[in-house]
């Protein structure tokens, strides 16, 4: 059995303007809301496990959706809200004023979240309790479909990925995080 874990491309939102904290929650919508840039060519692997896989999931999201759509047009797809990036919490509100570039905003917000800071948003520990079900679900698809591929995002396949792990799948240490690369999980069946 295989999981292959593929990070959607590169998002069309590419605003990264001074915004303030209160306008940074419009750019995550916009961010969420946006599509993905079409590449002249895909990374080979994830190609093949496109196609090789009997079953592709992915978020709700329009850039993993359409990720998918990319990588292969003629597939048929679940896509699930479970597979959703996992959120980043609302800026202090004392920060008002402050302008900095998205880019930052999210690189702060990302490393308090990580910190145990989730004004807004579902926390790191129910972050983990949802990458669990994930990876039971994608388990589930496995036993059934042999091959199956989660067309989702950077932090979230991660924590997929740990999960994976603990429920003992092999594969990388660590999820790539370059768009649309595939990390491959694999469960070697038992010989008795």
């Amino acid at each position: 059995m295989e999981i292959s874990l593929v990070r959607h491309g590169k998002s069309q939102w590419s605003d990264n303007k001074l915004i303030t904290s209160r306008e940074f929650k419009n750019w995550v919508q916009n961010y969420d809301n946006s599509g993905v840039f079409e590449e002249k060519s895909y990374p080979l692997e994830t190609l093949e496990k496109i196609a090789a896989a009997k079953l592709v999931m992915t978020s709700d999201l329009t850039r993993s959706v359409e990720s998918a759509k990319l990588l292969n047009s003629n597939i048929q797809m679940i896509s699930n809200p479970l597979f959703r990036e996992t959120e980043l919490p609302i800026p202090f509100r004392k920060l008002g004023r402050l302008k900095v570039k998205a880019s930052t905003w999210a690189i702060v917000l990302r490393c308090l979240w990580f910190s145990g800071y989730s004004n807004g948003c579902e926390s790191l520990t129910e972050a983990k309790k949802r990458a669990e079900q994930a990876a039971i679900l994608l388990v589930k698809c496995a036993k059934e479909y042999e091959n199956v591929v989660l067309v989702g995002h950077g932090f979230f396949n991660m924590l997929i990925a740990k999960e994976l792990k603990k429920l003992g799948w092999t594969g990388a240490r660590r999820t790539s995080s370059k768009h649309w690369a595939a990390t491959t999980y694999l469960l070697k069946k038992k010989v008795l």
